[in-house]
């Protein structure tokens, strides 16, 4: 089963890149998502899958909305191709990538390992992992014990993204004045949907932030949930009340706590000497990386959804 799932993961890669039509590429990018998410789950990665999910949700309506936007203006005028252009076009647009896409399934099948895959890192991990890092999910060990370089430099770029998200934006204000957008208040069953929804999303993204350390889950998956409860308070309630620059401020001061913790607690070695503060380490941790993540996202829908969708 994880063949054919990774058989159409490959196909939907090559399909996001031909593709020529921008709105049919982020189709194929929301695809290959999806199936990257299974894909994880049945290797036994359930965190990475939620990772995932919850990214592929957000970018996928994030990036429909941006190119609705964009469709909405600019005007095209349609010419009628030649015969020769169409067989051109239908040349580039099929056969090519379908040889292209059968010459990377061969390499796949032809590399499948055939005999058993080395366990020995992962091993090392499950047998040392509570009494090196604590806790009782190794993949929380692994991302803020053995590779934190590696969780410092994603939040680093996520800060650099919004950032740059900032600088490129032309609104230049704090917040909105007006709504801007969002649910029609005429559409009954979408604002109670939500409104049900959620309180169970912001209890979700708080569960997965304070047991990350306990169970699948961690900063990234829960801030991406907070995150959703704001943007559905903005579309349900109309509501344009957060700050920007509040926001960009408390992503930096978020990131400078991170930093600290992660010099203070394992660069330093101090949880080697104070074993009994390993799991407050694990879920500040995890809350500092949430309240990022959050920021971040919020950042992100509001700057280039509720402010600049007009």
């Amino acid at each position: 089963m994880i063949y054919v799932l990774l058989s159409f993961w490959l196909i939907s890669a090559v399909l996001a890149i031909r593709v020529r039509k921008i709105l049919g590429m982020i189709i194929f990018l929301g695809i290959f998502s999806t199936i990257s998410a299974v894909c994880f789950l049945m290797l036994g990665a359930p965190d990475v899958a939620m990772a995932e999910a919850s990214v592929s949700t957000f970018s996928t309506i994030f990036l429909i909305i941006c190119f609705e936007k964009y469709f909405s203006l600019v005007t095209y005028t349609s010419d009628v191709p030649p015969v020769g252009q169409k067989l051109l076009t239908l040349l580039k647009k099929l056969i090519l990538p379908l040889c292209f896409t059968v010459f990377l399934f061969a390499l796949f099948v032809y590399f499948i390992p055939g005999n058993a895959v080395n366990t020995y890192v992962k091993d090392i991990y499950l047998s040392r992992f509570v009494q090196d890092v604590g806790g009782e999910n190794a993949v929380t060990a692994v991302y803020l014990g053995y590779r934190m370089y590696d969780t410092l430099f994603e939040a680093l770029m996520l800060l650099v993204s919004v950032m740059g998200v900032a600088h490129m934006s032309w609104y230049s204000d704090d917040a909105a004045d007006e709504h801007l957008g969002g649910v029609s208040k005429s559409d009954k069953v979408t604002i109670y949907t939500i409104r049900m929804v959620c309180p169970a999303i912001l209890v979700f993204g708080v569960y997965l932030i304070l047991n990350g350390h306990l169970s699948p889950g961690g900063g990234f998956q829960g801030g991406v949930a907070v995150a959703t409860f704001f943007i559905c308070r903005y579309l349900i309630h109309h509501i344009n009340d957060i700050s920007f620059k509040k926001m960009m401020i408390m992503e930096k001061l978020t990131f400078v706590a991170i930093v600290l913790f992660a010099v203070f607690f394992i660069l330093l070695g101090i949880y080697t000497y104070f074993p009994e503060m390993r799991t407050a380490y694990l879920m500040m941790m995890n809350t500092l990386i949430g309240m990022k993540v959050a920021c971040g996202f919020i950042v992100l829908f509001y700057r280039y959804i509720a402010f600049e969708r007009r």
